[in-house]
């Protein structure tokens, strides 16, 4: 549980970030190398780095260093787990708005037919 905890708290870090995101979505295009993307977003190499390295240590994206090149490319990960685990909390939000939405019906109805009965 904590280990399974520790990947999906992890992945979601990784994924909060725009520039990761950019990353991504930069690499399921093309394999790049940390230079490329750094350019690609205008930033320096040092914060590319930094940003590749969380995306590396959620198992998002691997790096092979090449001579002086470091190249990036998507990692062998699914996302199942945080597949399921939204999933999951969809059904649940899912659930609880359903149970609101019957709440407020009820309610609504109650108040027509007190405001029928107050008419007579």
């Amino acid at each position: 549980m904590v280990q399974y905890q520790a990947r999906l708290d992890a992945t979601f870090a990784a994924l909060s970030d725009v520039t990761r995101r950019g990353v991504l979505e930069q690499l399921w295009r093309a394999d790049a190398s940390v230079t490329d993307l750094a350019q690609r977003f205008r930033m320096t190499l040092t914060g590319m780095k930094k940003h590749v390295s969380i995306l590396e240590q959620a198992g998002l994206v691997t790096t092979e260093k090449i001579g002086r090149v470091r190249t990036c490319r998507l990692g062998q990960r699914r996302l199942e787990e945080e597949a399921a685990w939204i999933e999951q909390h969809r059904q649940l939000w899912t659930a609880r708005f359903d149970a609101l939405d019957e709440i407020v019906e009820d309610l609504n109805r109650k108040e027509k037919a007190n405001a029928t009965s107050q008419r007579r």
